[in-house]
C-alpha cells in the first residue's frame, strides 16, 4: 500500500468492522483450547475466578501468562513475572508500528483499544489486508474483539471446569499449555539464522535453572540472552 496516496483515504466504518468479525470466528475458535488450558492453570495455582477474568481482561496475553503462571507460588515471584511478561511481549513494540498507516488516521480512543488488543493471528491478518490496499482500520478492531471475547470466556471455562474436575498438579493435560506455547514458537522459525538465538536462551535457561532450582529466573535470564544474541546477529547482517 502506497501511504502517500491512500493517508486521506483511512477510515474507520462498520462495514469494516464487521468484515473483519466475519474474518475472526475460525481464529477464536482454534485459540479456545489454549484459553482452557491458561484457565486451568490459574485454578491450579489458587487464584480466583475474579483472578481469572481480569487477568485474561487486562493481560490477554496467553505466552507471557502461560511463563508467568509456570512457577507461580505464594507469594508471587512479582518481579520475576513482571520481567517475564514484559520480555516474552517486546515483540509487540515491533509490531505496533508496522500499523501506523491505519493507526495514525485514527482518533486517539480508537488508537488505544486497536493496541490493547494487539495479538499476533489478528495482526498478521490486518497487515496482509494493509498491504492489499485495505484503507479500512475498522477491520482490525473486528478481528481483535472476537478473540478477545474468546480468550476471556475460554479461559473462565477453563476455570471452572478445573474447580470442579479438582485435577492434581500431575495430571498430563497441564503438558498442553507447554505444548502450546512450544506450537506459537514453530511459525517464528525463520531458518538457520535463528539457530543460534535459540540455542543461546536454552542454554542459558538450562544453566540458571541448575544453579536457582525452584526460581523462576532462568526464565528471565534465557529470554533476554537469546533477545540480545538476536539483536547483535541482525546488526551485523
Amino acid at each position: 500500500m502506497d501511504s502517500a496516496t491512500t493517508a486521506s483515504t483511512i477510515k474507520f466504518t462498520r462495514a469494516g468492522f464487521w468484515r473483519g468479525m466475519s474474518r475472526a470466528w475460525p481464529l477464536a475458535i482454534a485459540l479456545g483450547p489454549f484459553g482452557l488450558v491458561v484457565g486451568i492453570i490459574i485454578q491450579s495455582k489458587g487464584l480466583t475466578m475474579v483472578d481469572c477474568v481480569l487477568m485474561n481482561m487486562f493481560i490477554y496475553a496467553g505466552a507471557s501468562e502461560i511463563v508467568a503462571l509456570a512457577n507461580w507460588t505464594h507469594p508471587a515471584p512479582i518481579l520475576a513475572a513482571i520481567l517475564a511478561a514484559f520480555v516474552v511481549n517486546m515483540r509487540l513494540a515491533l509490531m505496533g508500528p508496522v500499523l501506523n498507516p491505519w493507526l495514525a488516521k485514527i482518533t486517539p480512543v480508537q488508537r488505544f483499544f486497536s493496541l490493547f488488543v494487539l495479538v499476533d493471528p489478528s495482526w498478521a491478518l490486518a497487515v496482509t489486508d494493509m498491504r492489499k490496499g485495505g484503507t479500512d482500520a475498522a477491520f482490525y478492531a473486528g478481528l481483535s474483539v472476537p478473540l478477545w471475547a474468546g480468550w476471556v470466556i475460554s479461559s473462565l471455562v477453563g476455570y471452572l471446569a478445573a474447580s470442579r474436575l479438582n485435577l492434581p498438579p500431575d495430571h498430563p493435560l497441564f503438558f498442553a499449555a507447554l505444548a502450546s506455547f512450544i506450537a506459537l514458537l514453530v511459525p517464528l522459525w525463520r531458518g538457520r539464522s535463528d539457530a543460534l538465538p535459540w540455542l543461546v536462551a536454552g542454554g542459558v535457561a538450562l544453566s540458571v535453572a541448575r544453579i536457582l532450582p525452584g526460581s523462576s529466573w532462568y526464565i528471565v535470564a534465557g529470554a533476554l540472552a537469546g533477545s540480545i544474541t538476536g539483536a547483535i546477529a541482525e546488526h551485523r547482517k
